[in-house]
């Protein structure tokens, strides 16, 4: 059985001698349809009612709206990487100016990586075009690298050695008696030899029995090896202005002035100033 609540205008009614009671002819106290729940002092307990009427039970709609209160505050000064919730963005994160510059600061690192690559690679390119251009001017005007393909000029140069040939001394000079030249073929002139240069214009050449004798005087060919002479006869025959004649060192293999004729300035690209290959027979000519 609920007992009625006490209305407070029935408080302190002395009935019948029995203090604080209500009248019992009085009706009883209407009980309201919505409890409402008083705030409890602090410090105060309040003990858990046995039984309660089933409207105390009946569901009451939530607030529209909650009181600062509900929602405690935190005193002091706020952490930069503090999390502030607000009611109004359902629990989001609302980024700080440092999250925010955190986020950009990727974006522009990489924006400045890509523009370090772009200037290395026009840096790289700049230097390629340059060693190219370098290369074209000293290939054409300075030095040319030659590879020797054959024995006609053995033992002096072997097959397959590698050659510096000197194409800016025979712009400014005339080729001597004795220098070894890289020449045009002349009767092919998409091929080039490699000759020693055995008499110039003016000189006459007559060759006896593999001996070469230039204006009449035999020529000092100690160089060639008696296992690589000839024992053929040429000449006599006087070189034109602007024609050598040349021969290899390996006399009784070579092809070369004693067959195909004399070789014009313009065929002589330049003289064999270096052997750089193999390294231990590398030198100086």
């Amino acid at each position: 059985m609920v007992q009625p609540e006490l209305h407070p205008s029935d408080e302190g009614r002395e009935v019948d001698g029995n203090p604080r009671q209500p009248h019992a002819d009085a009706p009883a106290a209407r009980v309201p349809e919505a409890v409402t729940e008083r705030t409890a002092e602090p410090g105060t307990l309040h003990p858990e009612p046995e039984s309660r009427s089933a409207e105390a039970f009946a569901l009451r709609p939530e607030p529209e709206s909650r009181s600062a209160t509900d929602f405690p505050l935190q005193t002091g000064p706020l952490e930069p990487d503090a999390l502030a919730l607000h009611p109004d963005t359902d629990g989001a994160r609302r980024l700080q100016p440092s999250e925010i510059d955190a986020v950009a600061t990727p974006s522009r690192s990489t924006n400045v990586r890509l523009a370090q690559v772009k200037e290395e690679l026009v840096a790289w390119l700049k230097t390629l075009v340059s060693a190219a251009v370098y290369a074209v001017l000293i290939v054409t005007f300075l030095f040319q690298v030659a590879r020797v393909e054959g024995l006609s000029m053995a033992p002096t140069l072997e097959d397959q050695d590698r050659l510096i040939v000197n194409k800016l001394v025979y712009r400014i000079g005339e080729p001597r008696r004795g220098d070894i030249v890289m020449l045009y073929y002349p009767l092919n002139p998409e091929k080039s030899f490699v000759k020693r240069v055995i008499a110039e214009e003016g000189d006459t050449v007559r060759i006896v029995d593999g001996r070469v004798y230039v204006n009449d005087i035999p020529l000092k060919d100690d160089y060639v090896p008696n296992e690589y002479r000839s024992h053929d006869d040429w000449g006599p025959q006087v070189i034109p202005d602007g024609y050598y004649f040349v021969m290899g060192d390996h006399r009784n293999n070579s092809s070369d002035s004693r067959h195909w004729g004399m070789v014009p300035k313009k065929y002589i690209i330049g003289k064999v100033q270096l052997r750089w290959w193999p390294v231990p027979t590398a030198r100086v000519f």
